[in-house]
């Protein structure tokens, strides 16, 4: 909302001097988002209006220039026509224009003085809408001003050019502050001053001989207001101060009908429409939309209506959509001068509406065709019922006053009946909300200057005033006096913690994943949880498969993604193709969050009282209700894992440092993970790890980890040899038990034996390493593999692991004989399980 600090003026006096920052600061205090304060003008000496005289065409040059005469008055000291040299082409003799005489400094700083141009000296220029920082009213020409203005008339007062505009970002709560009477009473009851109402009018009765108006929906229409003016002038023009308050509050002036409408919506926040009654068939009707029923609006688009959509009809159909934009069959006509005869044909009777609609209705339909109006941003905020009546009558007025047309004696309103609207509050409630004592002098005197009706002591009745629909509760109420007293005024008290509660274990292990992948070399993406269906087919996953089974949302963000997601790759994958379409290359992304598995018969979801705490019971049915939302972790990688440099050779990223992101997880969750070749989904089937944890006592599935299929990575647009690895935190915590502790440190130093083991190509290296483990004893500290070979040395379907085994004592130095005898029953049991065969043996 755009307040201009000159219109506010004329509702509340406003002390001398003050500013518009001033004005902002009390309505920031008042609770109000005040953006900016855009000061209009920069604009010194001389600018006048002036009357063109004489106009001698230019020739010899690229373009059409023209030497004019113009009458300033006195402006310029000697009461001679000023000669200025001009390229438009919009304006003829006698009309009157904006002149800029030398000595001015027009906006931008741009210095006026006289200059030699095209052979001639120009004293000064004739200025354009742009040339003064005026809104581009579409015509891309000079200022031509209406004939009755005297040459050598103040221009700068005239066009109002010098003035402050407030910008307000007005919340969906506060819908009474999309008009200059909210903002008044708002800056009135802020500076302790009288309001000027401007919806105080005298506004006659309504009668039978009005025009007739039907509606049939009265819970989408609980008020409509007709009325009628007749013998417009269809040569009448908005005056300037009207099209420059609408400039102002950021409209452009179209007709004099139209920009009265306008003009009175911004005034006292209801919206309007006028119709031209001879091209209205017949009794105005307010209905439901037919379902696919077509519709041409203002803008001339043709829409299809949805059956909740609220239209405006007559005989011949619907003539506009209620609440958010007139019809092309029935707008204003543009007045058109016949070259012939000279007469002027327009617009000469209009049928005012002022009605009051569904904001609900009106927020869905203005959403769903994405026509978003002046109109509809007010309506779905609320719009005050009790002033549409007043609004009419402003309109009539202006236009009876600004066209010369008549009002007709008929008024139409048809209005479902509805009872004031009250709240029962103790006198002392805002002061328990807000921990301070007002006392109910001060509540009773603040909700009366918000317009409220207070009755009772102790016991408060309060009828809240029609236009702030906001007001439904005591809470409401209590916030009003707080935010009038001032936030700022609010005693700062710190909460009371109660001592003893931290982190609960899941919130343990997902801080300590979060810091092992980081450290790692992981950056953290985070994307949004939806997917579409359509990246399952691109992971190649069964059609059986339980990731398949989605939760759709009722109103997704997107059309293409109107699911939850069942996997955290999809939204890792298109952050790591987005970075590398953009230049890196080199990446390793890690996210955690949950997941969403849709159950085999979802429950209904309750509603959850608000006035005391929910039982468990209700709480349980709630949770029931809900799909399953396991927490994982899930890691990509590409390009090179080790940056290449002086120091040596680089290594590309590849399946191991996949698994073994998965293995730093297990240590996180004190648990480890037996790693096992797999086949699933969107991972290549030779190099794919499944991750095993033991549960129960059984062995069980809960990730995956290794290089991406090529028919993945194609389809996804992802770089060659993509890796990934996802795990379901919550069953890897479950495995843990325990809290993971720090390790003991042995004093007393290690005994280092290398052992080679030739297995056959089949055996997994995770097999012989876990023989191994078992073998070594409680003397083993850790075990690396750090060389695997294949050759005609060790024979072929065979292959060489070789391990380096790290023994130590916790109170002792370990003896030779004792670390061969470990490493020596390591060998025997791996020997036993895998039939593994010391190298050279």
């Amino acid at each position: 909302m755009r307040v201009p600090l000159s219109w506010l003026r004329e509702y509340v006096d406003l002390p001398a001097g003050t500013t518009g920052r001033d004005v902002a600061a009390k309505l920031i205090d008042a609770g109000l988002e005040v953006e900016t304060v855009e000061q209009l003008g920069g604009i010194k000496g001389p600018l006048v209006v002036g009357k063109v005289l004489t106009i001698e065409e230019l020739e010899g040059f690229k373009k059409p220039i023209r030497f004019c005469t113009v009458d300033v008055g006195a402006a310029n000291g000697t009461g001679e026509p000023q000669e200025i040299v001009c390229g438009a082409r919009n304006f003829a003799v006698g009309d009157k224009v904006v002149v800029v005489l030398p000595g001015a400094v027009l906006p931008g700083d741009f210095a006026i003085a006289a200059r030699q141009t095209y052979g001639k000296t120009s004293h000064g220029m004739i200025c354009s809408d742009s040339e003064l920082g005026m809104p581009d009213d579409g015509s891309h020409g000079i200022i031509v001003l209406p004939p009755e203005h005297e040459a050598g008339t103040d221009a700068i007062e005239l066009l109002e050019l010098v003035d402050e505009v407030l910008h307000i970002d007005v919340t969906p709560d506060r819908g009474y502050c999309m008009s200059m009477r909210g903002i008044a009473r708002e800056i009135a009851t802020a500076y302790g001053l009288p309001l000027r109402d401007p919806a105080l009018l005298d506004v006659p009765a309504p009668n039978s001989y009005g025009y007739p108006v039907k509606v049939e929906d009265p819970a989408g229409c609980d008020r409509f207001t007709a009325r009628t003016v007749v013998g417009l002038d269809p040569e009448a023009r908005s005056p300037i101060w009207l099209q420059r308050r609408l400039q102002k509050a950021g409209m452009r002036p179209i007709s004099l009908a139209v920009d009265v409408t306008n003009y009175v919506m911004l005034e006292l926040g209801q919206p309007l429409h006028a119709y031209d009654r001879s091209r209205v068939d017949g009794t105005i009707g307010v209905r439901r939309a037919e379902q696919g029923e077509k519709f041409t609006t203002l803008d001339g688009v043709v829409r299809t209506l949805d059956a909740e959509d609220l239209v405006i009809t007559d005989a011949s159909g619907p003539i506009g959509l209620a609440g958010v934009m007139g019809g092309a069959n029935s707008e204003i006509a543009d007045s058109v001068t016949d070259p012939e005869t000279g007469l002027v044909t327009g617009t000469t009777e209009v049928v005012i509406e002022a009605a009051h609609f569904d904001a609900v209705s009106i927020s869905r339909t203005a959403r769903r065709l994405k026509l978003s109006s002046e109109s509809s941003k007010r309506f779905e905020r609320g719009v005050d019922p009790q002033a549409a009546a007043a609004a009419a009558q402003r309109t009539v007025d202006l236009l009876v006053l600004l066209a010369g047309g008549t009002a007709e004696a008929g008024v139409t309103e048809v209005a479902a009946p509805a009872a004031p609207r009250t709240i029962a509050m103790r006198a002392d409630h805002p002061d328990r909300v807000a921990g301070m004592d007002y006392g109910r002098e001060t509540v009773v005197r603040r909700l009366q200057e918000i317009g409220c009706a207070v009755h009772g002591q102790d016991e408060l009745v309060v009828t809240v005033p029609s236009w702030r629909p906001d007001l439904a509760a005591p809470n409401d109420l209590a916030e009003e006096i707080i935010r009038l007293e001032g936030y700022v005024n609010l005693p700062s008290t710190l909460p009371q913690v109660p001592s003893g509660r931290g982190l609960t274990p899941r919130q343990v292990l997902h801080r300590r994943v979060g810091r092992a992948l980081a450290g790692a070399g992981y950056v953290e993406a985070l994307s949004y949880p939806f997917i579409g269906e359509k990246v399952f087919d691109q992971l190649q996953l069964p059609a059986h498969d339980a990731a398949r089974q989605v939760v759709k949302l009722v109103n997704p963000l997107s059309d293409e993604e109107p699911a939850l997601r069942t996997t955290l790759l999809p939204g890792l994958l298109g952050a790591l193709r987005r970075n590398d379409s953009r230049g890196s290359h080199d990446l390793a992304l890690f996210e955690t969050g949950s997941v969403f598995r849709a159950g085999a018969r979802p429950g209904l979801a309750v509603r959850l009282p608000v006035d005391r705490r929910p039982t468990d019971e209700e709480i349980a049915t709630l949770d029931a209700a809900l799909p399953a939302q396991p927490r994982y972790a899930a890691v990509v990688l590409a390009g090179a894992r080790e940056q290449a440099g002086w120091w040596g050779k680089g290594r590309p990223s590849d399946w191991a440092d996949a698994v073994e992101a998965a293995r730093s997880l297990a240590r996180e969750a004190g648990t480890e993970l037996v790693i096992r070749g797999g086949q699933y989904g969107p991972w290549h089937p030779g190099r794919c790890a499944e991750l095993i944890v033991t549960l129960n006592g059984v062995e069980t599935v809960i990730g995956h980890a290794g290089e991406l299929h090529p028919r993945v990575v194609k389809a996804m647009g992802l770089p060659a040899r993509t890796c990934a690895m996802e795990i379901d935190l919550d069953r890897l915590a479950a495995a843990g038990g325990e809290p993971v502790t720090a390790p003991r440190i042995s004093s007393f130093p290690v005994a280092t034996q290398d052992v080679a083991l030739v297995v056959d190509a089949s055996v997994p290296a995770t097999t012989v390493e876990a023989a191994l483990r078992k073998g070594a004893g409680e003397l083993l500290e850790s075990l690396r593999l750090f060389d695997v070979f294949t050759g005609e040395q060790i024979g072929e379907g065979k292959k060489s692991l070789a391990y380096a085994l790290r023994f130590r004592a916790p109170d002792r130095t370990l003896t030779a004989e004792e670390s061969t005898a470990a490493r020596d029953a390591a060998v025997a049991l791996a020997s036993e399980r895998t039939g593994a065969v010391l190298r050279g043996a």
